[in-house]
């Protein structure tokens, strides 16, 4: 049953939400779109708290609507469970920054009961905490509650299904397998040049991944979409590192090692812009890149582009990423 691949509260809240309703299947539709959007609306809100904290309020707005416009912010209005994951993961940040531990503690757990990469917020908020003057202990002892929600996630699997880490053998579903660690970088790298070479040569058929289904033509554009997505990531991270505190690059850098050490066979950065969307540290350093260049509204218009051709794809059920 795949259904263990995916954390258990976002479909919670949706059922609370729809629960006054009947629960029903349109009940259920509707509470989808409501808890993500009321999610996404509330990043917002914390994102630009958080970015007036660290690069002054001017900067804000500009991080703000790069996120907005990024092409996978598609699915902060869909009924997915990135847009509650982006607010948790938010709200650890700026609640450790502004000294309120339980909190963060808490938000890493809800972020690790969302997706399992919530689990890598204990790395920057361990670093958040490191760099006050002076440490509490106490203060990092919230950060326990961090893995509380993955290891509640795992003690339910584990009794009602005999298998505790469920969630992960059922990756086989999309051919997702552990390998060493970035090995999916070198993947996608080979993945982005075939596809290069089949389409300027017109050859039809799927030279590099040949489990990959659909037409040829399409999978060999996404492949090198994708290593675009991924090529920008680099350059975010490492922006990140330069422009930011330490512990904002920190957490770009472990979020993108994961996917990149469990890629998809047929397509191996396979949701990779799905991944960044989340990674809020890389609008701040793009808002920081793009005003300095005052060209915040060129980026944010080329960006929008690629946001309408998703939300087209999106909108006629075509896989996007």
């Amino acid at each position: 049953d795949v259904r263990a691949a995916f954390f258990p509260l976002y479909p919670l809240l949706v059922r609370a939400v729809a629960s006054p309703f009947g629960a029903s299947p349109g009940a259920l539709l509707v509470s989808a779109y409501a808890v993500a959007l009321a999610a996404f609306l509330g990043a917002l809100v914390l994102l630009h708290r958080l970015v007036s904290l660290e690069l002054g309020r001017p900067l804000a707005r500009p991080a703000l609507l790069l996120l907005a416009v990024f092409p996978a912010a598609v699915f902060f209005g869909a009924p997915y469970s990135e847009s509650l994951f982006l607010l948790l993961a938010v709200g650890a940040f700026y609640a450790a920054r502004t000294g309120r531990w339980a909190w963060a503690g808490a938000a890493a757990a809800g972020a690790a009961a969302t997706r399992s990469a919530g689990v890598l917020l204990l790395l920057p908020l361990a670093m958040l905490w490191w760099s006050l003057r002076p440490r509490k202990a106490r203060d990092a002892a919230w950060l326990v509650l961090g893995p509380l929600g993955i290891a509640a996630y795992a003690a339910f699997l584990g009794l009602s299904e005999g298998d505790a880490w469920r969630f992960l053998d059922v990756q086989d579903a999309w051919s997702r397998e552990l390998t060493v660690p970035l090995a999916g970088a070198w993947d996608g790298l080979g993945a982005a040049v075939d596809g290069a070479r089949q389409l300027l040569s017109g050859q039809r058929e799927v030279v590099y991944f040949e489990q990959a289904a659909g037409d040829p033509y399409r999978i060999a554009a996404i492949n090198l979409m994708l290593f675009g997505a991924l090529a920008f990531a680099v350059a975010a991270c490492v922006g990140c590192f330069r422009r930011l505190p330490k512990a904002y690059g920190a957490w770009v850098a472990a979020s993108l090692v994961l996917p990149l050490t469990f890629p998809v066979k047929p397509q191996p950065l396979m949701s990779l812009p799905r991944f960044l969307a989340v990674l809020f540290p890389i609008f701040m350093w793009l808002a920081v890149w793009s005003e300095e260049r005052r060209a915040t509204t060129r980026v944010a218009a080329v960006s929008a582009l690629g946001l309408g051709l998703f939300t087209a794809q999106f909108a006629s059920w075509h896989w996007i990423s």
